[in-house]
């Protein structure tokens, strides 16, 4: 059983860095979905964090062997992981291209729920009372932070419904992948598997990507492109880190303020620069709907687990 070191301040840091980087992730996307696809964008983010992982591996010389191949059980996990992990980044983008910011970060956390869920149909794990209400908060959250959008929602089939949709599933091949990983880890550590999962996606991003589209981005793009490629290696090294200081939990309620973070950056871009992006419509009670939904989210990571018999 892993042991934290107790150092909770420099978790708490570690977490809130966490979250700002995610937070701010999907403004940056934005940037760059104008002038180049959603598959390019992805590539390069797989391509560059395959370049650093393997750099980090080889210098503690920990390069995975790839006997996993001769076992049809590891072979069939790490499928889930590859495919997971590639589909929420491009589903994620191809929702994001159709939404606000704010709002696919707001469906995005409907991910940490399905994995809390797909811990107890996979690794039967208890779910209390207190969880289960957390459940129910946040749901109550998300329909009150769309509140201004249910009649164009319920029935409707409109671009923004679709990147809604794109940005759900996006969460499920989150949580799929998260799932096999955490069964991977009794044989890998996490960067291993995602080395393994790096060098998987850009090799089935890259025939249907525009390498050289990237010549068309200008200064403020380019700058854009290359955070979004750093943003995953610094958001999941401080993720990591955290966890071995703080307990996991507190560190998943520190992260459910990610979809506050994206709002109010969009809030402070919009104002220096007002044509950057497009802002989610928010009334006074899409604002206390994203409240409720953060507290949703605390309340399901911090609730104590339902002891078994």
């Amino acid at each position: 059983m892993h042991k934290i070191s107790g150092r909770w301040k420099l978790g708490l840091a570690l977490s809130i860095t966490t979250a700002t980087m995610w937070g701010m992730l999907p403004i940056a996307l934005k940037g760059l979905l104008d002038t180049i696809d959603s598959v390019t964008i992805t590539w390069y983010r797989f391509a560059v964090s395959l370049f650093f992982v393997a750099l980090l591996l080889f210098k503690k010389k920990q390069l995975p062997n790839w006997s996993w191949t001769k076992k049809p059980s590891l072979v069939a996990l790490f499928m889930v992981v590859i495919l997971g992990l590639s589909s929420n980044y491009i589903l994620y983008l191809l929702g994001l291209d159709r939404v606000s910011a704010s709002a696919a970060q707001i469906v995005i956390q409907i991910a940490p729920l399905l994995l809390l869920l797909g811990g107890i149909v996979v690794f039967k794990e208890n779910f209390s009372a207190s969880q289960w209400t957390g459940v129910i908060i946040f749901v109550t959250g998300l329909l009150l932070f769309f509140n201004h959008r249910l009649d164009s929602i319920i029935g409707s089939s409109s671009n923004y419904n679709w990147g809604l949709l794109l940005v759900v599933f996006s969460a499920i091949g989150w949580a799929g992948y998260a799932l096999a990983q955490k069964q991977l880890l009794l044989k890998y550590n996490s960067q291993q598997i995602l080395f393994v999962t790096y060098i998987a996606a850009s090799i089935l991003f890259f025939p249907s990507s525009e390498i050289m589209s990237v010549e068309k981005l200008d200064s403020t793009q380019w700058f854009l492109l290359i955070f979004c490629c750093i943003n995953t290696l610094i958001a999941y090294g401080c993720f990591a880190e955290a966890l071995e200081h703080w307990e996991a939990s507190r560190v998943g309620a520190v992260l459910a303020i990610t979809p506050l973070m994206t709002i109010i950056f969009a809030y402070f871009t919009n104002l220096i620069y007002p044509d950057y992006l497009l802002l989610e419509p928010l009334n006074w009670l899409s604002l206390v709907g994203a409240l409720i939904l953060v507290i949703g989210s605390l309340t399901t990571a911090l609730s104590k687990k339902k002891q078994g018999k």
